[in-house]
């Protein structure tokens, strides 16, 4: 699971990051990022990975966000990445599994090393595995 933004905090589980669905999201500095659309959950373990957020007001881009880098409270979810790390973050089909490679560029993308985090816990499974699954 990845590492919570605060040591020591616990990570929410998967049903209080279902009931976010449908939250708004803050970023860092309080600016207004999107909706929270659903979850992506580890394949092996179940336990939530992901927030599927849906960008802007139309909506249309959707982005996987980490959950250890998100928390919730009074029907909005605030993350510690700033409005410009939304601007080119790979998108991601909220009804489709994410295989290993995808997962990875993603961690990529917000510089989770593959040492560390959710980059750790899926870099050594099978190419082309999936490594993460929308909850239902």
């Amino acid at each position: 699971m990845s590492e919570s933004p605060v040591p020591g905090a616990a990570l929410p589980t998967l049903t209080e990051t279902i009931r976010w669905t449908g939250f708004d999201v803050d970023e860092v500095d309080g600016a207004w990022v999107g909706r929270v659309h659903g979850v992506f959950t580890d394949a092996s373990s179940g336990e939530p990975a992901w927030l599927i957020v849906a960008l802007g007001r139309r909506g249309a881009k959707k982005a996987a966000v980490p959950i250890g880098d998100c928390a919730a409270a009074s029907r909005r979810v605030w993350t510690v990445h700033g409005r410009e790390a939304f601007s080119a973050v790979p998108a991601v089909d909220p009804l489709r599994p994410l295989l290993r490679e995808h997962e990875l560029a993603i961690c990529r993308y917000y510089g989770i090393g593959e040492k560390v985090g959710r980059a750790a816990e899926v870099v050594d499974r099978p190419v082309d595995s999936v490594t993460s699954q929308p909850a239902s």
